[in-house]
């Protein structure tokens, strides 16, 4: 693991712990937004940050987005997608009750997939129709907008709302949207029992990581393959 990543991981170790106390609320959201950055594009923040998310795009053709090497079961393409669905829908739907990007100014109709939901429990199928048919270019632009409307949700969060757990009726919504796919309504379970801070730990920032991880492992064998 070089410095970055181990710096990133640390930072997230840290802000664990400030999300639990409400006297260290603006210190938690600084650190949540710089963490955050990172696992986006530079262009998101513009914050002049390492970004993971660059590191893995960086000098990958649009072949190598899409492929889906021996042995693994995503392509780049469907990892970031997956990741950007699961932040529009989390921080949206559920922790600040508006509407997901995703339905608003045609990026369902411009992403060219007939696809709707997070990815979970996506059979391998349509995880190769996916990487094949999705404009990557989209979904970088889809990407950058999540990121920014994460940030208004998260800046205008107060303290006392952090300890705060999702409302059933968020949850369902999400499925009522056709968000989770029947096969992976388990996840709802596991959103629903987390508190707001728990959500601003794992889906936006420890998730992305998690999978750009994962992005990075398959970048490596892609570039081995040349």
């Amino acid at each position: 693991m070089d410095l970055h990543h181990k710096v990133w991981n640390q930072e997230q170790q840290t802000l664990r712990k400030l999300l639990t106390h409400p006297e260290d609320h603006n210190q938690a959201i600084g650190l949540f937004l710089r963490q955050h950055a990172m696992v986006h594009s530079g262009v998101m923040s513009n914050l002049k940050l390492w970004s993971f998310e660059d590191e893995i795009w960086r000098g990958l053709t649009e072949e190598n987005i899409r492929r889906i090497p021996d042995g693994c079961e995503h392509s780049i393409a469907w990892i970031f997608w997956h990741l950007t669905r699961i932040e529009d829908v989390t921080m949206n739907l559920l922790l600040a009750g508006r509407q997901q990007i995703f339905q608003q100014e045609g990026w369902h109709e411009k992403m060219g997939i007939p696809f709707y939901d997070t990815g979970n429990a996506m059979l391998q199928t349509d995880v190769d129709i996916l990487s094949a048919q999705i404009k990557i270019r989209i979904l970088k632009e889809y990407r950058i907008a999540i990121g920014r409307r994460t940030r208004e949700i998260v800046l205008r969060l107060k303290a006392t709302e952090l300890t705060q757990k999702v409302t059933p009726s968020r949850l369902q919504m999400v499925y009522d949207q056709g968000a989770v796919a029947d096969g992976a309504r388990g996840v709802l379970d596991y959103w629903g029992g987390l508190t707001y801070a728990g959500l601003l730990l794992m889906p936006p920032t420890r998730h992305n990581f998690i999978h750009q991880n994962e992005a990075l492992r398959i970048k490596t064998k892609l570039l081995k393959l040349r």
